[in-house]
């Protein structure tokens, strides 16, 4: 299994806008992403850092696997 970046919020946000995610509102410390096309809505922590189970599930429910999401971090 691929290893997991340790990434902020903020970056994890930037990290789904560049594979066609939108932000939409933010409530407290929780930014909410929507992708025209799916079901599923992402709500990312505004924390320094994202928990590696909470990014793999954000992951998940985006329809991606691990690998396709480094993939869009290097870009």
């Amino acid at each position: 299994m691929p290893e997991l970046p340790q990434l902020s919020g903020r970056e994890t946000v930037r990290a789904f806008e560049l594979l066609g995610w939108k932000v939409v509102r933010q409530k407290g410390s929780h930014i909410i992403l929507i992708k025209d096309g799916q079901v599923a809505t992402l709500s990312v922590p505004d924390h320094k850092e994202v928990a590696k189970g909470t990014l793999r599930s954000l992951i998940r429910s985006a329809g991606m696997t691990v690998s396709e999401f480094q993939e869009a971090l290097k870009k």
